[in-house]
């Protein structure tokens, strides 16, 4: 009565609730427009619900809220409150590690230098950089362009005018412009300054345009050698912006996100690009503590993005965001103006963008099969069952292919597949016994048939999952082999075609399309090709000892026996040519070998 009585006094305003446990422990925080309308939904029917959220709701204990303005102060609370108490069921963002950036110290002389530490001094810093090296490869770049001093002293123009300080190494090889002794006024150094500021912001097409028109001045005035200078820094720039340009020399600036969703783990991935350069990439995995809508994640990986970006003292933003999909509901993110291309330059950044996301889960997927392969598999096997929507998992899986060319020497395969990986062990050939002719249906149920029936003879434990090669209809003649056997119902049975890999379920007029990236569908595509390999290869030597059997059944005085023999050792009757006479004697007998050679007229050599 005491929540109930709480849930009626809540306002009807924009806020932050936090669910309690009887351990006074936060477990979740969430934002709403609506605080009474948000937090009663959790109390209502439970259809609909999902088990996590209903496990989540049976240890609310107490319920805290705190009213705000506007919604985006209640998502900017809510961000700054989820990553202070970490609640158990709320989504995580986790960096990964700790990005770089460029700073240009707040001195009277400044130096510009790579750093990953934010300190709150008056110095402005740009980034962060997806990698240290693009970082480095920026001050380089800034290095052979202006000559700017990385030395400690504590430069003041009283010290400077005192005479306090020498030149160091950096002035004599010409890196350094000497502010320490004078050689370069404040106020000159402050241009350059800002000038690599320009640079650091991704402005570098003014700069450009500036260098050009100085070196057409200087040539005008016959001074060629500065005239010069002034080309190759115009040229550093360009090539650098030619380096880092994402989609072309147009004038772009707009923010870009994609998410790739893996069970229940998602990866994001941010970039800013300005003037058709990307400025800014962020990447971060984001765990999901129980089951939220796709636009929830969206909004947390962005609320998480631009408070990192204003804590840095970015731009918020620009006002396009590219986004992967169109979100159900309007984002607590006021001023952006969402878009989903479909084609063109805004189409290859959101590509870019996934790709990035694609690649912090393949390094978290392949980090995790590295140093622990058991989590690994208990991870790729949850996915899938939870994709494919069943009730255990599928630590023991089957799958069935066909092989025959116009119905000649018709086979069958199934690999086996058990923690997913291939159990060799276990892998069984089927030479089709049933069928006359290439009836792929016909032939799928009777290995179907033969497969499980002698394995409930035997009393082996069958398969949690059962993959077809093929489409509706061999699964459909699987289905009737299995539905005869009377275990339909204790697995679980699907097909995969080979056109657009899309599932086939029994029962489902709609196939189902896993994600083509996704741990479940690589699976399931490894275990297709295994069983069609095996399969094929088991029909290259079948059809090859029948064609051997074929001729050598011409020869007068060669056996069953000694057909077989040969068919199995030579393979071919190009490879019985070449053999020895005496070779031939020691597999099949004097008196067959003396007719293979007659039959052939070879020299026996003796």
């Amino acid at each position: 009565m005491e929540l109930l009585d709480k849930l009626k006094m809540l306002p009807h305003t924009p806020g932050v609730y936090r669910f309690i446990d009887k351990d006074g422990t936060i477990i979740y925080v969430g934002k709403a427009k609506d605080l009474k309308n948000r937090v009663s939904q959790y109390f209502q029917t439970d259809r609909g619900k999902n088990r996590k959220t209903l496990l989540m709701v049976s240890h609310i204990a107490d319920i805290v809220h705190t009213v705000v303005d506007t919604e985006e102060d209640a998502l900017l609370l809510e961000n700054n409150l989820i990553k202070k108490f970490q609640p158990k069921y709320n989504i995580l963002l986790k960096d990964g590690k700790s990005y770089p950036w460029i700073a240009i110290t707040n001195e009277p002389f400044p130096r510009v230098m790579m750093t990953r530490n934010f300190k709150r001094d008056g110095s402005r810093y740009f980034g962060p950089y997806s990698s240290s090296a693009h970082a480095r490869n920026l001050l380089e770049l800034v290095n052979r362009l202006y000559r700017l001093r990385n030395c400690h002293l504590a430069l003041t123009p009283e010290s400077v005018a005192a005479g306090k300080h020498k030149v160091c190494l950096n002035y004599h090889i010409n890196r350094c412009s000497a502010p320490c002794e004078g050689h370069i006024s404040a106020d000159e150094y402050l241009e350059q300054i800002a000038a690599v500021t320009e640079i650091l912001k991704g402005n570098s097409r003014s700069l450009i345009r500036s260098f050009e028109k100085r070196m057409k001045d200087l040539a005008s005035e016959l001074r060629f050698e500065e005239a010069q200078a002034c080309k190759e820094k115009m040229e550093l720039l360009e090539s650098h912006y030619s380096r880092s340009l994402i989609v072309n020399a147009g004038n772009i600036n707009l923010d870009v996100c994609s998410i790739i969703c893996e069970a229940n783990e998602a990866f994001g991935n941010f970039l800013r690009i300005t003037n058709g350069c990307v400025t800014q990439s962020i990447s971060m995995e984001i765990k999901v503590r129980i089951d939220e809508d796709m636009t929830s994640i969206l909004e947390s990986f962005l609320s998480c993005i631009y408070e990192k970006l204003r804590q840095y003292e970015q731009k918020t933003g620009f006002q396009e965001l590219i986004v992967p999909f169109l979100p159900e509901y309007e984002l607590s993110i006021p001023g952006l103006r969402l878009s989903l291309p479909s084609k063109g330059d805004r189409s290859a950044l959101m590509e870019l963008s996934r790709k990035n996301a694609a690649a912090l889960k393949f390094e978290k997927l392949k980090h995790q099969q590295i140093s622990n392969p058991q989590e690994h598999t208990a991870r790729v096997l949850e996915n899938l069952r939870k994709d494919l929507m069943m009730e255990e998992l599928p630590q023991h899986i089957e799958c069935f292919d066909n092989s025959n060319i116009q119905g000649s020497n018709p086979v069958a395969s199934c690999v086996v597949f058990k923690d997913a990986v291939p159990s060799k062990k276990d892998y069984r050939h089927f030479n089709i016994k049933t069928v006359i002719g290439a009836n792929d249906f016909a032939s799928m149920k009777e290995v179907v048939n033969r497969r499980y029936s002698r394995m409930i003879a035997e009393g082996e434990s069958l398969p949690q999952l059962i993959v077809i090669d093929g489409g509706k209809g061999q699964v459909g003649a699987a289905v009737e082999a299995l539905e005869e056997l009377g275990i339909y119902n204790d697995v679980k049975l699907i097909g995969l075609a080979k056109r657009l890999e899309e599932i086939i379920v029994p029962g489902d007029p709609y196939p189902l399309f896993l994600d083509k990236n996704s741990t479940s569908l690589k699976v399931i595509m490894h275990i297709r090709d295994e069983a069609h390999r095996f399969g094929i290869t088991h029909h290259r030597n079948r059809r090859s000892k029948a064609q051997i059997k074929s001729e050598l059944d011409n020869i007068p005085g060669v056996g069953k026996t000694s057909r077989d023999k040969l068919a199995t050792r030579y393979g071919t009757i190009s490879n019985i040519k070449k053999r020895p006479y005496r070779e031939i004697v020691n597999t099949i007998g004097k008196r067959s070998a003396n007719a293979l050679f007659d039959y052939f007229g070879l020299d026996k050599g003796d």
